[in-house]
């Protein structure tokens, strides 16, 4: 008996139609693990429910300005600290003077990952950016960070 010939009878199935149903779910698996890969980290809904929007609040105000991200005391004097999943780095180069910066590296959009030393470091490459303005003190990156916009209310540190 070949491959290509089905069995007949309960529970019967040939090694062709087996390894077929096996592909089809490994494919299945490998395609919803992809998802989506625009380079700016959001995602497609996942649900068919209504968008909601991601600024603004139903009473009418505006809470991401005012939202705290950190305090002055988190924030080491010539240091700083990554806030990867608000989308910043804080850096304080002097004594209360606070500044930021997208946490994403110039050189191959990947996220930097620690301040130390007094530069914002990405381990991909190697690259460091300076904790005063965000321009390049070590490459691979040829660009500087950017800064990103935040104020200071009292010890209060939130996005601009």
């Amino acid at each position: 008996m070949s491959d290509d010939q089905a069995l007949t009878g309960p529970g019967t199935q040939t090694r062709r139609t087996l390894l077929t149903g096996v592909g089809a779910v490994g494919a299945a698996v490998v395609l919803a693990a992809c998802g989506s890969d625009d380079g700016n980290g959001s995602a497609a809904p996942t649900s068919g429910g209504p968008a909601v929007p991601s600024t603004g609040d139903a009473g009418g105000g505006d809470r991401q300005g005012a939202q705290s991200l950190a305090t002055t005391a988190d924030i080491p004097v010539g240091g700083g600290k990554v806030l990867a999943s608000d989308g910043v780095v804080i850096t304080q180069p002097t004594a209360g003077q606070f500044k930021g910066f997208s946490p994403i590296c110039t050189h191959q959009n990947c996220p930097v990952t620690n301040v130390d030393g007094g530069t914002i470091n990405c381990t991909c490459h190697g690259s460091k950016f300076s904790i005063e303005d965000g321009s390049v003190k070590a490459g691979p990156a040829t660009r500087p960070l950017p800064p990103k916009g935040i104020k200071v209310t009292g010890d209060q540190i939130s996005l601009a």
